[in-house]
């Protein structure tokens, strides 16, 4: 079991909790801290109360995808053919366990579907029909695929013409994601997308991936990662940010080293959050916004920074 032995005893447990690096510094910041409220309030109702750190970020990340305002779930941004497809990871550092999906249709919570995947044991990632035949087997509910389909983005979709070359930047919201450390010291990060705006069918990016939008170890940290999925990728960022800690045991200059390495050879934008083993947390983007709740025994109510 990976995990630091500390004189101490148990850890205090803490919760950082990211809304995406694509948000949109001049719409809706009301909405976005009801949503980053509501979501650090769900984790830390498992958190607070004693319970495991991956149960926590699964809380977290399904209330963002249960948000409109988030791109994931309900709410995610549309393909190129005007429909949702969801990828989604979580991992649980003791013992490196970890499940993902890409591309699923159907089915409203990704995130849980990733962790069923994680529970089963048999696979590490799953994507599209064989995700969604997954989920049934597992008797996961389904939804009807058009039910996740917003108005806001069905907007801006009947819009691409307007915004036509605009896959691949920022949207309107963003990939969301969480990291949490239990009081018996298991770290786990979870992260949830729709993808990229007008992104190809069949296109999956980094939140499905372990290693680059997703990864936690107990001995180290967690981290999740919001932003250009392919720069992402490109520099393996989630694992690479956790090697930075290990190097300089500072999670502030980690994060923010990270995010340099995504602008200057991924040849990306975008962001991350992280916890290291004691529970100190860092973050840094690049973007002009990025929504960040934090949550700990120390503080009297969740503290959100943007």
């Amino acid at each position: 079991m990976r995990r630091r032995e500390t004189a101490g005893g148990a850890r205090v447990p803490t919760l950082i909790v990211h809304g995406g690096a694509g948000a949109d510094p001049a719409d809706g910041r009301d909405e976005l801290r009801a949503g980053m409220r509501s979501a650090v309030a769900a984790g830390w109702r498992v958190l607070g109360d004693g319970g495991r750190a991956v149960d926590a970020v699964e809380a977290a990340v399904r209330a963002l995808e249960d948000h409109p305002r988030f791109n994931a779930g309900r709410g995610a941004v549309l393909t190129a053919t005007g429909t949702v497809e969801l990828d989604a990871s979580i991992m649980e550092g003791d013992r490196l366990r970890c499940g993902a999906v890409g591309a699923v249709r159907g089915i409203a919570n990704a995130i849980t579907l990733a962790r069923r995947v994680m529970d089963d044991g048999r696979h590490v990632l799953i994507v599209g029909d064989g995700a969604l035949q997954f989920a049934r087997a597992a008797g996961m509910p389904e939804c009807d695929p058009a039910s996740l389909v917003t108005e806001r983005q069905r907007g801006r979709w009947l819009d691409r013409e307007r915004t036509a070359g605009a896959a691949g930047t920022a949207s309107a919201a963003g990939t969301v994601g969480a990291v949490a450390l239990d009081r018996h010291g298991t770290m786990a990060a979870a992260t949830s997308t729709g993808g990229i705006f007008g992104k190809l069918p069949g296109r999956v990016g980094d939140s499905a991936l372990i290693g680059s939008g997703t990864y936690a170890d107990s001995t180290l940290g967690g981290v999740s990662c919001t932003g250009d999925g392919e720069a992402i990728i490109r520099v393996a960022l989630a694992r690479r940010a956790l090697d930075y800690l290990k190097e300089a045991d500072d999670a502030t200059y980690a994060a923010q080293v990270a995010v340099d390495l995504l602008v200057e050879e991924g040849q990306g934008q975008g962001g991350l959050i992280l916890l290291d083993w004691r529970g100190r947390a860092g973050y840094a983007h690049s973007t002009p916004l990025m929504p960040v709740g934090l949550m700990s025994p120390a503080l009297p109510e969740p503290r959100l920074e943007f």
